[in-house]
């Protein structure tokens, strides 16, 4: 990819996908308005408080801002997007048509929800394209987002909603089934260290089996009739684990909907709470 890419905010997402595109010898500059922010990047990212001179002379314009504040970051800087720069945004839950409507003018916008392994690059994105995107400026938007892992294209802002539902949120669900099964470990009389490395150990193997294989002939796998992997499994399935998990991705979707059109509406961002970044 060809061309300075510039992050408009400095937090953590753009600090991992800044980082690590700089690294593989991409021109990057971040625009941030507070100090401290600026102050962790090292060369060769260059950094400004100035986000109208961030965005000139850039390839692909990275929205790495809050959504609250998205809105009026999106004014200041639409002026002097131009006709031929990449518009991209990893900003939660604001969908397409709010961004292109506080653009003004028709511009290549792509739309991203990364999750928060992004941020030691073992995350996975979800993409969705405007029409006026080319397929280099494609391209483009995947070399940025593969700075943070894997990369899935999508079809529609409703699609992206699912994605926050399952992946954008999905972090959160594996961290409390391993606080879960480590406090499960501490009462049958592990110490605590000892249990969260024993879970996390396992989460990652069983992570790494399930890339290749179906999950449920994994699970027969390793399930023996009248073993205790069985014992456990029935358990689960007694107290409605799996309506469970279903019942909590349903939710994340109706709330990621929700939060589209109240961010969709005229009024912005006021009482839009972001989903997790």
């Amino acid at each position: 990819m060809t061309g300075r890419i510039a992050f408009v905010g400095g937090g953590n997402m753009a600090f991992a996908l800044a980082t690590r595109l700089a690294e593989h010898a991409h021109d990057v500059v971040v625009a941030e308005p507070l100090a401290q922010q600026r102050a962790r990047f090292r060369p060769p990212v260059s950094t400004t408080p100035d986000n109208t001179a961030a965005v000139q002379g850039a390839s692909t314009v990275v929205l790495a801002v809050k959504p609250q504040v998205l809105e009026s970051v999106v004014a200041e800087i639409a002026p002097g997007i131009r006709d031929d720069q990449l518009v991209v945004s990893i900003a939660a839950g604001v969908p397409m048509a709010a961004i292109e409507r506080w653009l003004g003018t028709p511009r290549a916008l792509v739309r991203c929800m990364p999750n928060t392994p992004a941020l030691v690059g073992a995350g996975i994105s979800g993409l969705i394209a405007n029409g006026l995107v080319t397929p280099d400026q494609r391209a483009q938007a995947e070399t940025i987002l593969r700075a943070a892992g894997e990369v899935v294209w999508f079809a529609t802002d409703t699609d992206l909603d699912a994605v926050t539902a399952l992946s954008g949120s999905g972090p959160a669900y594996f961290f409390a089934v391993i606080e879960a099964l480590a406090a499960a470990g501490t009462n049958i009389g592990l110490d605590p260290e000892t249990a969260k490395r024993l879970v996390v150990a396992t989460a990652q193997g069983a992570a790494i089996m399930a890339t290749d294989d179906d999950p449920a002939e994994l699970r027969a796998r390793v399930t023996s009739p009248g073993g205790t992997t069985e014992r456990a499994l029935s358990i689960l399935t007694e107290r409605s684990f799996p309506e469970s998990l279903d019942a909590a991705v349903r939710g994340a979707y109706e709330r990621s909907r929700e939060l589209a059109r109240e961010l969709s509406g005229e009024s912005g961002l006021a009482q839009a709470l972001p989903p997790d970044e």
